[in-house]
């Protein structure tokens, strides 16, 4: 091997040696502070486009997931009012009957027709409640989407009952447009008490259908974060290991590129001789 003076070749590769080592051992540091393994696009190129899109997705269902819960407030909130109904409707009936009795005299039937016509307005107000500016009750219906697509097929259709409508059967309509209690009967108030049953039977199978969703969606949220997770997230004790290794490696390389710079000291002794 000759003895050169403007080349010192073994010192160049320690350099390189050394460099690398440094890069890396920086590299380990950056991991672990972050707790992320993929700290440049060019850590694992495939991996981040596949996590970017994975974290959109689950960042999606969280959203989806905030529309559902509002929206199963907006169906509790109907289901209350129709509660509401059925009571008041209870207290009709009980009032038809009362009335019924042949021993009351005319001003014991103003009272009931009092009451009756009170509770008349009473469903009349629960009909237009509302839910942040949206009608619970009339002939329309919201629709809610439970997959990050935002697909129809697997939507949510929610009711928003027909309360005071005069379709079929119509009997709200019936009792909020009479007078006195001389002008229905209690078939009447029995249709109507069916009709608040059945609307409270799918406002049931409403928030069951939401809350089953909710779960499929947060099943499915879970699972992307932590396929996230595995592609993005650093493993502490693998990485300490490496850091350690190149720790000892910076180390070692920089003591021999010291030595290796000396060895050029020897050119001077053959030189002085």
């Amino acid at each position: 091997m000759p003895v050169v003076i403007n080349t010192n070749g073994t010192a160049a590769i320690a350099a390189n040696n050394l460099v690398y080592a440094s890069s890396q051992l920086t590299k380990s540091l950056n991991r672990l502070s972050s707790g992320s393994r993929i700290m440049n696009a060019s850590d694992d190129a495939g991996g981040m486009a596949v996590a970017m899109k994975l974290t959109a997705t689950a960042d999606r269902d969280s959203d989806l997931l905030n529309n559902m819960s509002n929206v199963t407030s907006f169906v509790q909130t109907q289901d209350g009012a129709l509660s509401v109904a059925g009571t008041v409707l209870d207290r009709m009936s009980q009032l038809a009957t009362l009335y019924a009795d042949p021993t009351k005299n005319s001003s014991d039937l103003a009272n009931y027709d009092d009451e009756f016509t009170q509770l008349n307005k009473e469903i009349s107000t629960l009909g237009s409640q509302s839910f942040n500016g949206i009608n619970l009750f009339g002939t329309g219906s919201l629709t809610v989407a439970t997959t990050d697509d935002l697909g129809t097929a697997s939507a949510i259709t929610i009711v928003q009952q027909n309360l005071l409508g005069t379709g079929e059967p119509g009997v709200m309509a019936t009792l909020t447009g009479a007078s006195s209690l001389s002008g229905i009967t209690i078939g009447n108030i029995t249709a109507a008490i069916q009709q608040v049953a059945s609307m409270r039977a799918v406002n049931g199978a409403e928030q069951s259908q939401l809350s089953f969703a909710s779960t499929l969606l947060t099943t499915n949220q879970t699972n992307l974060q932590s396929a996230v997770s595995v592609i993005t997230d650093v493993d502490v004790a693998q990485e300490s290991t490496k850091l350690a290794k190149w720790n000892v490696l910076v180390q070692a390389g920089t003591s021999m590129l010291t030595q290796a710079n000396q060895s050029a000291q020897q050119v001077l002794k053959l030189i002085t001789g």
